[in-house]
């Protein structure tokens, strides 16, 4: 059996900030208040980086400190993403033309062609479940990592099918007390974990995990 070696050398990540106390989000998410509010609290740290705007195509950011090397590093593995409906939704009215700069894949029950923007990122709508997804995504990426962008439950599928890699956390120090947790309902024996890489900042704490599926 032959086997496309683009698709092997690509793993699939996550890469999320979270509060102190484990939440992603706040309560009542919608597209008029995407995060629940809470990204400001979250996100600081990469708001304040060069880096972070750049991407966006614009001028901002007050620091290019190894969190702006983080960023980059991240932007630049990435071939692919995965999102669910409700992210979607929340960034469709607002996020910048071309934000992604590659293919995302969108899990969804909606029926609707493709949403090709200009520059290099096409949005796809996918009915048929996470592992279909994940193979459209695995041959766009070509070869690069495949990230699941969010939200919570989107991410929380795929670890609990078993299909993650790697996976990075940005611990912001804040208590939110209540949202959406990133870590709920989770198989706790599905993989055994490695920390990997800490990465301490003023703004939050970078964790890298290794993934191994039991």
């Amino acid at each position: 059996m032959k086997f496309d070696k683009q698709l092997i050398m690509s793993k699939i990540i996550f890469d999320s900030g979270i509060s102190l106390d484990g939440f992603f989000a706040g309560e009542n998410r919608g597209p008029k208040n995407p995060m629940g509010g809470v990204s400001g609290q979250i996100h600081s740290w990469m708001f304040n980086q060069k880096a972070f705007w750049e991407y966006l195509g614009f001028e901002g950011g007050k620091e290019d400190s190894a969190d702006g090397k983080y960023i980059r590093e991240t932007i630049a593995r990435t071939g692919a993403f995965i999102m669910g409906k409700r992210m979607f939704e929340e960034g469709e009215a607002s996020w910048p033309n071309d934000l992604y700069k590659a293919d995302v894949y969108v899990l969804t029950h909606e029926k609707r062609e493709p949403w090709v923007q200009e520059g290099t990122t096409t949005f796809y709508f996918i009915n048929d479940g996470i592992e279909s997804a994940l193979s459209k995504a695995k041959k766009s990426a070509k070869g690069k990592d495949i990230r699941i962008q969010g939200g919570a439950n989107t991410i929380q599928q795929f670890l609990n099918a078993g299909l993650v890699d790697e996976f990075f956390i940005h611990i912001a120090p804040v208590f939110l007390g209540n949202g959406i947790r990133l870590f709920d309902g989770l198989d706790k024996d599905k993989y055994d974990l490695q920390i990997t890489e800490v990465i301490p900042s003023d703004l939050t704490t970078h964790l890298r995990y290794k993934l191994t599926k039991k």
